[in-house]
């Protein structure tokens, strides 16, 4: 017995058979095994839970109503032993004879059957009445599909077209917007850093000579204009007032070396007069 005729068989008049639902060919693939276990020999005696268990049917009522139908719709021959220590039996009829092949003369070309298919697919579906549930056949066709993967493959281009436009106008927008504050940047530190003309015109107008202008000029010019080397100036206005307000500091300090010489003392000094 050619098992794969025989299965083919029997998917066809389940295609055809309206009746049957998944559990019912769930359970007869299950018999089958059994069948195939007992080297395609009728009958077979089958165990109620080890059939449930392979076909996943859960309930027992299930089990035995559609063994009934199987029976009553002639795919297999039960007989039921009513004993539990016994079981029952099961014939499986061979459904590869079903398959007969058709005469050379009586083959279709491919084409004729692919038009005949689709033609039966639309009639089935097509409108009939308002009453019945309506459905419209869409025929596909080689041209069709051929079209669909066309107009696809342009989409996907002109998708990827407009991402780099997207892309090129983005980045060349966020080049122009840094290239701005680049040079709005610059120009505020520009407008920030003084000229010496400026300084010592300040300078002088607060009483302080020419010479401390340019020290205050010198020295911040050194460090690239930071208040305290790190933080970029934003008035020298109020930097200049600060080194007005701190230059009496450095010049004090720079005479104490000449106060310190007035400690020096001589051999003749005297340590018994009171200091």
């Amino acid at each position: 017995m050619n098992y794969i005729k025989h299965l083919t068989g029997f998917f066809e008049k389940v295609a055809i058979d309206k009746t049957l639902n998944p559990t019912h060919v769930s359970l007869y693939i299950a018999l089958f095994q059994f069948w195939n276990c007992n080297r395609f020999k009728n009958p077979i005696s089958i165990n109620r839970d080890e059939v449930m268990r392979i076909s996943k049917i859960s309930s027992k009522a299930t089990y035995h109503k559609c063994l009934k139908n199987l029976h009553s719709l002639g795919y297999i021959n039960y007989e039921p032993s009513y004993n539990p220590f016994k079981g029952s039996h099961v014939i499986l009829f061979n459904f590869s004879d079903d398959l007969k092949p058709v005469p050379k003369s009586e083959r279709k070309p491919k084409n004729e059957l692919l038009f005949e298919q689709v033609n039966e697919q639309a009639l089935n579906k097509s409108c009939t009445s308002s009453g019945t549930g309506i459905e419209q056949a869409l025929v596909p066709s080689i041209n069709y599909i051929n079209n669909t993967n066309i107009l696809n493959d342009k989409n996907v281009s002109n998708l990827e077209k407009q991402t780099k436009n997207f892309e090129e106008i983005n980045n060349s927008d966020l080049e122009n917007e840094n290239s701005k504050e680049e040079k709005s940047s610059a120009k505020k530190e520009e407008k920030l850093k003084p000229k010496i003309e400026e300084v010592k015109t300040y300078f002088q107008e607060n009483n302080f000579p020419e010479q401390e202008a340019q020290k205050f000029f010198n020295y911040f010019k050194s460090v690239g204009w930071l208040v305290g080397g790190k933080t970029p100036m934003v008035d020298w206005q109020a930097a200049a007032q600060n080194w007005m307000i701190n230059a009496p500091k450095f010049i004090s300090n720079a005479e104490q070396p000449n106060r310190a010489k007035q400690l020096n003392t001589t051999t003749d000094k005297d340590y018994s007069e009171p200091l």
